[in-house]
């Protein structure tokens, strides 16, 4: 069934860069009012009123942190003050740590746990009941190809986004026949500035996409009611040769990959 975009209204967190920002772009040049969240409040009002100017649409600003505590309420009470009804969720916010689990700060991946899963429920549990009683509406988690697999070093975020693509595929089935489209956007590197906001670099992977591929094929499987998605045909066959392998066998693997230089040349 086709989806129609024009009129209605889309809450897209993370909002102020990266594939949260090409989000808003993309759904306001779809006729989209668009509700936009980040702690960025200088970049969401400039992206904003840009959004207005350019296609006419309505462009609210909504600063949070989603990684606190009971900051999901804090936005439904925003969007409820403002009369608006959401019709599009967009999970986007994320964060990742990367290094030697005893070496990682235990605040930051409390934070990420918040950030990555705590938010993402707490969202939906704000906003889905609505659109499910209107019987219509559309979730898009991001999650990674980081959820197919354990990865040493970077295991609270591989560990929350496999809980992301798993809670998105039960609630695309569960929601399915009461008109809620639900789907999990499973990329691998894309060019954004996330990878530099984690503690050390990332060693890359994989074919790199943009955050506008991104984008378009999120809102494609959207359309077409697919619970899950990977960009890129490159990151597609490498998804499904796991599917052959053990799980240690790609722990260890993704350990060899991603151990840290500071590990591999320890100081004596």
């Amino acid at each position: 069934m086709m989806y129609v975009y024009a009129g209605k209204t889309a809450l897209i967190t993370g909002a102020s860069s990266g594939i949260g920002e090409v989000f808003a772009r993309g759904l306001a040049k779809r006729g989209m009012h668009v509700v936009l969240v980040a702690r960025s409040e200088e970049a969401l009002r400039k992206l904003a009123a840009e959004l207005t100017k350019q296609y006419g649409i309505r462009s609210e600003v909504i600063v949070a942190d989603l990684s606190q505590e009971k900051a999901a309420a804090q936005v439904k009470a925003a969007v409820e003050t403002r009369g608006l009804h959401i019709d599009m969720l967009i999970n986007n916010a994320g964060m990742g740590t990367y290094d030697a689990f005893e070496k990682l700060d235990p605040e930051r991946d409390h934070q990420q746990v918040m950030l990555n899963v705590t938010a993402v429920v707490d969202l939906a549990h704000a906003f889905l009941p609505e659109m499910a009683a209107r019987g219509e509406g559309a979730m898009i988690n991001v999650s990674s190809m980081a959820a197919y697999m354990p990865m040493p070093y970077m295991a609270v975020y591989a560990a929350s986004k496999a809980f992301v693509l798993s809670f998105s595929e039960a609630l695309s089935v569960e929601y399915h026949q009461r008109g809620i489209r639900v789907t999990a956007l499973c990329p691998g590197q894309v060019e954004t500035s996330f990878h530099q906001k984690t503690e050390h670099p990332v060693p890359r992977a994989g074919a790199t996409i943009s955050a506008q591929e991104a984008v378009t094929t999120a809102l494609r499987a959207m359309e077409q009611g697919k619970s899950s998605v990977i960009p890129n045909r490159m990151n597609q066959a490498s998804i499904l040769s796991t599917r052959f392998m053990s799980r240690i066998f790609l722990a260890q693997g993704a350990a060899s990959r991603l151990k840290p230089q500071s590990l591999k040349n320890p100081t004596r």
